[in-house]
C-alpha cells in the first residue's frame, strides 16, 4: 500500500507503538516494517497469531522474553568459525535461555488450556469473537517449533563467564591454578612493599604510605628529591613532577612473575573462549533460526499486549465493513466517543447494501475523525492487529486504502487547496480498483459551489461504477439529494447537540447532516428577523426533505430504543426461565436419587429375606414335604421378580436338588458366611474404583459420594478416585469438607501430576 496514504491515517504512530513494545532487536526490526497485507488468508493468519498470544497472556501472564540486542556480528563470526568474546558468548547463552523459557511457557500454556477445556469446556481470550483455534495454538506453534534449546551449552557459558569483562576462576582448572598463584604472589609483593613504606629508613622519602600500580607493575610514590635514595625503576611521574613512582629492586622479579602469570591467564582465557565458541559452530543454523523465531514471537506478543491494553478484538473478515462501537486508537479510550459504521453487505439484496457513504454536517462535528477511524482500523486489521471495536465487527481486506484528507496547499508549488486535492484524486483515479477503499475529505471543495458539487457527484459515480468502497465528507446539498435518489449510495451525518452547542460524534447513517447555522446563530444572539429572512431564501423543498428525513430517523431511533428495552426484558425473562428449569431439574434429580436410594434399601431387605428363605428351604429339604418347599420357592422368586430386585439369586438352584443331594448340603451351617461372601463379591464386581462428579452441585455431589463410599466399603475397596474437575474449585472444596468428616475415610489427597492433579482427589478408605 502507498505509504503516503498510510501516513495520512497516522498508521506510522501505531507502528511505533508496536515497535516500542518489543524487547528484541529483531522484534523491533519486524515491527518497523509492519504494513497491511492484501491477502485475506495472510490477514486471518496474522490476526489469529495475535489472538493466540493474547490467550497465552491471559492464561499465564506475560511471555518470558528478555532483551536481545543486534547479534548480526557474532552470528557472522560463528558462521566463519571465529571465536566469540565473552560479551557475545553471554548474548548467545541468553538466546538459549530465552528459547528454553519460551518453550516451557508454551508447554505450560498448552497443558493449562487443555485442562480448562476438559473441565470447563470454554476458553476466552482478548474479549475476542474468534473461537480458540486449537489445543496446540496452531498459528503460533510454527515459531515455537523452530526454537532450539541446549541446556548443557547454556549452563557451560553462564558457569564460565561472570560478565563480559570477567571469566570465572573455575572456568578451567588451569585458570584457577594461575589465579591462585597470582593472588599469592600479589600478597607477597604487597607485604614486601608495606614493610618498605613503613620502615623508618624509607618512610621519610615517600610522598604517601600507599602501594599503587603503574604499567601493570607494583610501585611506591617517592618524593622527587629523594628518588636517588630508593633503588629501583621509575615507571611514572605525577603531573606536578613532585612524585615519582618507583618499582623497588626487591620486588622486580616478583613483578616479572606476576606479568608472566597474567600472560598465562590471558592465554588460558582465550583457550576457554575458543572452547566455548567451538561448541556453537555446529549449531550455528539452529541459533540463527532461534533468534529469528524469538524476534517473531516478540513482535506478535507486542501486538497482543497492544490489543489487551487498548481493549481490542479480532474482527471477522468478509466482503463488507461493519465496525461496531469503533474508537479511534490514538484518542484516549477514556474520552473517545465510539461510533458504528457499515459499508457494503453480504448480499446486494440486503436493504443495508451500499458502497458509497456521504457524510455531511457542520465543521468540528467529527466527519474527518470518522474517515480516519475507518481507514486506520482497516489498515491495522490488515496488518494483523486487533482493533478497538465491539465483538462481531467485520472488515474487508482491501488492495489499497486511499486517503485524501486534510489541507495540502503547497506554497512551493503554487498549488491551491483545490488543486492539491484534485492532484490526489488524479492519482487515485489511476490506481483504484473494485477492491479499494477511498476516503475523501470535503470532496469538491475549494472552488465554485456549483462546479464543485457537480464534480464531486461525478467522482463518486466513477468510484461507485467500478465497485470501490467510498466514504466522502462534503457540505454540498446536491450530494445529499443525489444519495437519496440513487441506489448504492447512502447519506450519513455526525450528530450535533444544539442545546449544548457541541458535537456528539455519533454517526447517523441514513440521515443527511444539516449545517445548523441558523440554530447556532439564534443561540448566540442573532435576531429572529434576520434568521427568518435568511431561512426564507432557502429552497423550501430542500428544507422539507431534510426535516422529513430527520423526523423519519427520530421515529426509527425511538423504535430501536424501545426494541432494545424489549430485548433486555426478554433476556431477563429467558434468564429467569432457565433458572427455574435448572432448579426444577435439580429437584427432579434429587427426587430420583431418593427413589434410587429407596430401591437400594428395598433390594437389601429382599436379599436378607432371601437368605432367610434359603435357610428355611434348606431345613425343609430335610423333610419329605418337597411339594411345600417348591411352592415356597416359587412364591419367593415371583415376589422378587415383581420387585425388580435380587436378579441373579434364583432360589431354584437349591430346590433342583433331590432329597438325597439336599441332605448332603448343610445350608444351615454355612448360610451366614456364604451369603455374606456372595453379597461382598457381587458388590466388588459392580462398584468402580472411580466416580465422576463433574457438573454436579456440591450438595448433590456429596449425597452421591456418600452412597458411593458406602458401597465401596461393603465391596472391600481400599483406594478410589473422585473426579471433580478444576473449574472454580468450589466443588473440590465441598467434597474435601465432606471427606474430612466421613466415617469411611482414612485419608485423602490431590492426585499426582499427570494423573489428574487438582481435578482428581485420591481417597483411602478405613
Amino acid at each position: 500500500m502507498n505509504e503516503k496514504y498510510l501516513y495520512k491515517l497516522e498508521f506510522n504512530i501505531i507502528v511505533e507503538k508496536i515497535k516500542n513494545g518489543c524487547n528484541t532487536f529483531i522484534g523491533k526490526t519486524i515491527a518497523n516494517k509492519l504494513e497491511p497485507s492484501q491477502n485475506s488468508e495472510k490477514v486471518f493468519n496474522m490476526l489469529s497469531e495475535t489472538n493466540e498470544a493474547c490467550e497465552l497472556i491471559h492464561l499465564l501472564g506475560g511471555f518470558p522474553i528478555g532483551f536481545i540486542d543486534d547479534l548480526s556480528l557474532p552470528l557472522k563470526k560463528l558462521e566463519s568459525s571465529i571465536p566469540l568474546n565473552a560479551k557475545f558468548l553471554l548474548n548467545i547463552a541468553n538466546v538459549l535461555k530465552n528459547s528454553r523459557e519460551l518453550l516451557e511457557y508454551y508447554k505450560e500454556g498448552k497443558n493449562l488450556k487443555n485442562s480448562l477445556t476438559d473441565n470447563d469446556n470454554s476458553t476466552e481470550a482478548c474479549n475476542n469473537t474468534a473461537n480458540s483455534t486449537s489445543d496446540e495454538f496452531s498459528f503460533l506453534i510454527r515459531y515455537f517449533d523452530k526454537l532450539y534449546t541446549n541446556k548443557n551449552i547454556e549452563d557451560k557459558i553462564f558457569f564460565s563467564i561472570i560478565s563480559e569483562n570477567e571469566i570465572a576462576d573455575n572456568a578451567s582448572s588451569k585458570l584457577a591454578d594461575i589465579r591462585r598463584n597470582k593472588k599469592n604472589l600479589e600478597a607477597q609483593i604487597k607485604a614486601k612493599l608495606n614493610s618498605i613504606i613503613h620502615s623508618a629508613s624509607y618512610s621519610k622519602y615517600l610522598m604517601d604510605s600507599v602501594v599503587t600500580i603503574r604499567n601493570d607493575r607494583y610501585v611506591i610514590p617517592v618524593k622527587d628529591e629523594y628518588k636517588s635514595f630508593v633503588k629501583g625503576f621509575i615507571h611514572d611521574v605525577s603531573s606536578s613532577g613532585s612524585t615519582v613512582y618507583i618499582e623497588p629492586i626487591a620486588i622486580f622479579e616478583m613483578n616479572n612473575t606476576i606479568n608472566n602469570l597474567t600472560i598465562d591467564e590471558n592465554r588460558e582465557i582465550d583457550i576457554i573462549l575458543e572452547k566455548l565458541s567451538s561448541m556453537l559452530y555446529p549449531i550455528f543454523n539452529n541459533i540463527k533460526e532461534t533468534i529469528n523465531s524469538i524476534g517473531m514471537i516478540d513482535f506478535i506478543v507486542s501486538k497482543a499486549k497492544y490489543s489487551i491494553d487498548n481493549d481490542c478484538v479480532m474482527p471477522n473478515i468478509n466482503n463488507f465493513i461493519d465496525l461496531k462501537n469503533a474508537r479511534h486508537p490514538l484518542v484516549s479510550k477514556d474520552i473517545v466517543v465510539p461510533t458504528s459504521i457499515y459499508l457494503g453487505a453480504n448480499d446486494k439484496s440486503d436493504k443495508k447494501y451500499f458502497r458509497t457513504l456521504v457524510i455531511t454536517g457542520p465543521n468540528t462535528g467529527g466527519k474527518t475523525v470518522t474517515l480516519k477511524t475507518v481507514g486506520l482500523l482497516c489498515a491495522m486489521a490488515q496488518a494483523g492487529l486487533h482493533i478497538p471495536v465491539s465483538s462481531g465487527s467485520t472488515i474487508k481486506v482491501f488492495d489499497n486504502i486511499f486517503a485524501d484528507i486534510g489541507d495540502e496547499q503547497s506554497i512551493a508549488e503554487s498549488l491551491s487547496t483545490f488543486s492539491s486535492h484534485i492532484t490526489n484524486i488524479v492519482q487515485i483515479l489511476k490506481t483504484f480498483t473494485e477492491n479499494s477503499l477511498i476516503l475523501v475529505d470535503e470532496l469538491g471543495s475549494g472552488t465554485d459551489p456549483i462546479e464543485g458539487s457537480s464534480l464531486a457527484i461525478s467522482l463518486i459515480e466513477t468510484f461507485h461504477k467500478k465497485g470501490a468502497f467510498t466514504i466522502a465528507t462534503t457540505h454540498y446539498h446536491e450530494m445529499k439529494t443525489y444519495c437519496i435518489s440513487h441506489e448504492g449510495f447512502e447519506n450519513a451525518s455526525c450528530e450535533f447537540d444544539i442545546k449544548n452547542m457541541k458535537p456528539t460524534y455519533h454517526l447517523l447513517i441514513g440521515i443527511p447532516g444539516k449545517s445548523n447555522a441558523f440554530a447556532i446563530c439564534k443561540r448566540i444572539g442573532i435576531s429572529d428577523d434576520i434568521i427568518n429572512r435568511a431561512s426564507s431564501l432557502i429552497s423550501k423543498p430542500d428544507t422539507d426533505i431534510e426535516t422529513l428525513l430527520k423526523h423519519i430517523y427520530d421515529t426509527k431511533k425511538n423504535i430501536e430504543d424501545k426494541q432494545v428495552e424489549i430485548d433486555k426484558n426478554l433476556n431477563q425473562i429467558e434468564t429467569l426461565r432457565k433458572s427455574l428449569e435448572s432448579e426444577h431439574s435439580n429437584k427432579l434429580a434429587h427426587e430420583q436419587e431418593k427413589i434410587e436410594k429407596a430401591k437400594a434399601e428395598a433390594r437389601e431387605i429382599l436379599i436378607n429375606a432371601k437368605e432367610e428363605a434359603n435357610s428355611i428351604i434348606s431345613e425343609l429339604t430335610h423333610t419329605k414335604d418337597i411339594k411345600k418347599a417348591n411352592n415356597l420357592r416359587n412364591q419367593l422368586n415371583n415376589s422378587i421378580k415383581d420387585s425388580d430386585v435380587g436378579s441373579g439369586l434364583d432360589l431354584s438352584v437349591l430346590l433342583k436338588l433331590n432329597n438325597k443331594d439336599a441332605n448332603k448340603l448343610d445350608v444351615s451351617k454355612s448360610k451366614k458366611s456364604k451369603s455374606s461372601a456372595y453379597i461382598q463379591n457381587r458388590k466388588a464386581m459392580s462398584v468402580s474404583t472411580e466416580i465422576n462428579l463433574l457438573g454436579e452441585t456440591v450438595d448433590i455431589a456429596v449425597d452421591i459420594l456418600e452412597k458411593y463410599l458406602d458401597n465401596c466399603k461393603m465391596a472391600g475397596l481400599h483406594k478410589v478416585r473422585v473426579v471433580h474437575g478444576k473449574g472454580t474449585g468450589k466443588l473440590r472444596e465441598g467434597i474435601h469438607k465432606y471427606l474430612k468428616g466421613s466415617k469411611y475415610v482414612k485419608e485423602f489427597y490431590i492426585a499426582p501430576y499427570g494423573e489428574g492433579d487438582y481435578g482428581v482427589t485420591i481417597v483411602e478408605l478405613k
